[in-house]
Parts: C-alpha cells; structure tokens; sequence
C-alpha cells in the first residue's frame, strides 16, 4: 500500500500545502492566503490539509503525518511557535492543536531550518554533507546541516544568522540589538538605505523604476536599476554584499560547509548581485575553509519551503 505525507509551508501571507508521496514528488498543491486570526489560521491549516487530500486523490488512512515550518521561534521539541512576525500565535502549541483537529500526526519546525533540508535533500544541496542555507528577504535567516542532519542546537534556535552582529555602531535591530546583519542585508535594508538616498536628493534612476513613487521603492526596484547599471542601485547593494560577506564568512570560519546556498527574495536579482557577495565572501574567509566552499543560488524556489516541510514529515514519520 503506497503511503503518503503533507507539508506546509506557513508563511505571513500565503500558506502552501502539498501532498507527497515518499519519494518526495508532489502529487497535489493548495496555495491560500494566511489567515489573520487565531482560530481561523488554525481551521485554515485544517481544511487546507483535508483539500489538498482530496485534491490528490488518496484516502486520509494513508497519510503517515504533516510537516509544517513555521516562521519565528518554534520549538521544535513540543511543535510551540513562540514569537512569530505576522501571524496571531505567541507560545502557541500547533502541533497539540492541529493533531487535535486532523487525528494526524504533525511535527513543526522553524522555516529556515526546512528550506535548509528541503534544499539538501531536494535542491542545490544533493551530494553536500555540509551545508548552510541562507535566506535574504525581509528577514535575513539560515538553516544548518552538519553530516547530512539538520543542527537545531541545544535549544532549537540555532541558525539566527540574522542576529549576529556585524555592525555593532549600526542602525537598532527589531530584536532590539544594534547593527543585526538583517538590519544591514536584509531586502527590508535595502529598500530602507534606497529610500534614505532619495530622501537626500540621490537615486533618481531608482524612484523612476517606482514611477515617482518613493513608498514603491523596495529591495527588487532597486535591483532592477543595478542590472540596467545604475551605480547608485549598486552601490546599495554592494554595501548589502559586504555585511553578506562578513556574516557569511563567520559561518564558513564557523562551520567549513562545503555549500553555501543562498536564498529568498533578495538573490532573485540574479547572478551578479551573487557575484558581489561572492567577491566580498573571499575577502574575508580564511583560505583553507574556502578552498573547497561552493556558493550558490538555491534551486527550489517558491518549493522550498514545502519541500523541507516534506523532508521533515518524511524523516519522522515513514
């Protein structure tokens, strides 16, 4: 009897539910807005689930468990979202509540921890042992693989690359602390730094792409500018690669992955922006845990959260 597994990826604004089957092919995908409530969001994540079921085909006996990841802190022990942006849970027990309504079993993990997986055992990171997945959008977050295991460390909160600190005299952080790398790479920063510039009488190529616009202006405007080669677009990112840099080469002194691979909204401006982190990476890296380093774009796109969510359910529950 073939036998399956659902992943979702639970996001701020959508919500993406697929069904797999245990090579990890989706045979069924669902892709709602998230609800705002916290009773809503819980029944959402219920009819999505008994859908995208349907949808496939399959009889509910069938399905072994669901992997979701979740942004924020989560607890991966007990399947708690502690503090999440966006969405209308604190210390919130997800995995209790949503076994409750399904009669399914259901593990919960943080996003960037199963981008990470799903990248490994989907995507870019096939034949790496030793990788870091980074992602850059609003948010800078990362997921670690250490000997072919996802590393969650002692707590669960490992892979807060975010948080570390590159710029300790830099602008205050949400989390509140000073010069975050998040708070100086993330897509939110550089539309922020674009913003700052136009305020100042600069990057007209920039508010033109947003039609005059400055509210418009985000971190994908101003890589359009870049790539039709405006040196102030350029220079914003260059300054966002350099704090990329500094972060990055502190995982690769860390850790000495054998793959970096580099995600979210921020890499979709292509090829030469990686370029620019690629350069400012070698830089400061130490050349031995360089030597043997890939850097790269991750492969699965708008999937790769969902299939981490897959990879997890598969790795517990068939």
């Amino acid at each position: 009897m073939e036998n399956f597994v659902v992943g979702i990826d639970l996001g701020g604004t959508k919500i993406y539910t697929a069904l797999a089957n245990l090579k990890g092919e989706l045979l069924a995908e669902l892709i709602e807005p998230t609800e705002k409530e916290e009773k809503k969001l819980l029944n959402q994540l219920g009819t999505m689930v008994k859908a995208v079921i349907a949808k496939a085909g399959v009889a509910k006996e069938k399905v072994l468990g669901i992997g979701i990841g979740a942004p924020g802190t989560v607890d991966f022990r007990t399947g708690t979202i502690i503090t999440v942006p966006n969405l209308p849970w604190q210390n919130y027990p997800l995995k209790v509540k949503l076994q409750a309504l399904l009669r399914l079993p259901v593990e919960v993990d943080n996003d960037a921890n199963l981008a990470a997986l799903g990248e490994y055992k989907y995507g870019v990171g096939r034949g790496h042992r030793d990788m870091v997945y980074v992602t850059v959008s609003t948010g800078v977050g990362s997921g670690i693989i250490i000997d072919g295991q996802l590393y969650r460390g002692s707590s669960g909160s490992a892979g807060e690359l975010g948080h570390t600190i590159v710029e300790p005299a830099g602008p205050r952080c949400n989390c509140g602390r000073r010069g975050c790398l998040e708070v100086m790479a993330s897509g939110t920063a550089i539309g922020l730094r674009a913003r700052q510039l136009i305020a100042e009488g600069y990057g007209q190529e920039i508010l033109k792409r947003a039609q005059g616009k400055v509210e418009e202006v985000n971190a994908r405007i101003v890589g359009e500018a870049f790539l039709a080669g405006d040196l102030e677009a350029r220079a914003i990112l260059k300054e966002a690669a350099f704090y990329l840099g500094i972060g990055l080469a502190n995982v690769v002194n860390l850790l000495n992955p054998s793959l970096i691979a580099l995600g979210g909204g921020v890499m979709n401006i292509g090829e030469p922006f990686l370029e620019l982190v690629r350069e400012e990476l070698a830089e400061k890296v130490l050349p031995q845990p360089y030597k043997d380093l890939t850097v790269k774009k991750a492969e699965l796109k708008a999937k790769t959260g969902v299939m981490g969510a897959v990879a997890l359910a598969l790795e517990r529950f068939s």
